[in-house]
């Protein structure tokens, strides 16, 4: 369970922080290198999950985006200074249950 969680935190911090990097050299001017190494990261963020040893793509990957939702939360948090409020934090609580429930239920 703790090789789930820590594979989807790396590919969490991999597609927002390639993102970040895409979004700052198209939205805020910075230098072409922002986009290609965003780019490069996002092309990890793409491989990053095939590591899961979930056996289907559709479960790996909605799992995926609660854990998403939680990080974003965290990133606006940490790198764009916007607190995050009641609501979001909810949300959030909402979506790691819900990821639970996904991943961790059990199954015939």
């Amino acid at each position: 369970m703790l090789l789930s969680i820590f594979i989807f935190v790396i590919a969490g911090l991999a597609e927002i922080g390639g993102g970040y990097l895409v979004w700052l050299w198209l939205r805020e001017s910075k230098p072409l290198w922002y986009g290609l190494i965003g780019s490069l990261i996002l092309v990890l963020y793409g491989i990053i999950p095939t590591m899961q040893s979930f056996p289907t793509f559709g479960r790996v990957y909605a799992a995926y985006g609660g854990v998403f939702i939680v990080l974003a939360v965290l990133w606006g948090w940490g790198i764009d200074k916007k607190t995050p409020d009641m609501y979001d934090w909810i949300g959030a609580a909402v979506c790691v249950v819900g990821v639970s429930i996904m991943l961790w239920a059990p199954r015939n």
